[in-house]
């Protein structure tokens, strides 16, 4: 007599050892596609845990690849900011120092510098004046007599001393009036000798 218990998960027999039995070759057939088909269905769902775990191993592998490259990354800046920190730095509040230094003692010269430019400025100016005034004098020179006669005495911007322009305009007013003086005595005698009926040159004789 032959006893079966059937598992509920993988459909297989158990045999009792307590009822000897002979199995058939039918059973024993079935048995066997059973057991080859759970074991291809173990080796399948092997096979996709073993590509996952791959996948999963990649994936891994591509993280710690990135990780180390990140670490490795901050390590050279750590170096780099070490190495700014140690060097750059107190290189940098050296010239810092330095310029702070410089300002200062631009500062303090910074006077005596405006006053030596205020007295350029003054020598530039006062060299300017004299160029002006010597171009003004030979201009002066080269006008003509007459024009510079006309000027001083007509005008008071030409370039001669006030005394020399009231000699000039007492001159001229003196000669204007002995001008007028003889104008106006040769018209006199011209009207009393018309008028007596006298020549010029008879008159002159006499």
């Amino acid at each position: 007599m032959v006893s079966r218990l059937r598992d509920p998960q993988s459909s297989a027999l158990v045999w009792n050892p307590d009822c000897p039995a002979t199995v058939s070759t039918h059973k024993l057939e079935e048995l066997l596609r059973k057991v080859t088909a759970q074991a291809a269905q173990y080796e399948h769902h092997m096979k996709d845990i073993e590509s996952k775990l791959s996948e999963s191993l990649s994936n891994f592998r591509a993280i710690d690849g990135l990780l180390q490259e990140a670490l490795t990354g901050l390590r050279r800046n750590a170096q780099r900011a070490d190495y700014a920190l140690n060097t750059q730095v107190p290189h940098i509040t050296s010239e810092l120092d330095n310029s702070m230094d410089s300002l200062n003692q631009l500062a303090q010269d910074l006077p005596t510098i405006q006053s030596q430019v205020a007295d350029i400025r003054a020598v530039y100016d006062s060299g300017r004046k004299k160029a002006q005034t010597l171009v003004a004098d030979l201009t002066w020179l080269n006008t003509e007599f007459y024009e510079r006669w006309r000027l001083i005495i007509f005008t008071s911007g030409t370039p001669v001393s006030w005394r020399w322009r009231a000699l000039m305009r007492f001159l001229f007013a003196v000669s204007v009036i002995v001008f007028v003086w003889l104008s106006w005595t040769v018209i006199r005698g011209a009207v009393s000798a018309h008028r007596k009926g006298l020549v010029w040159g008879e008159r002159l004789m006499s």
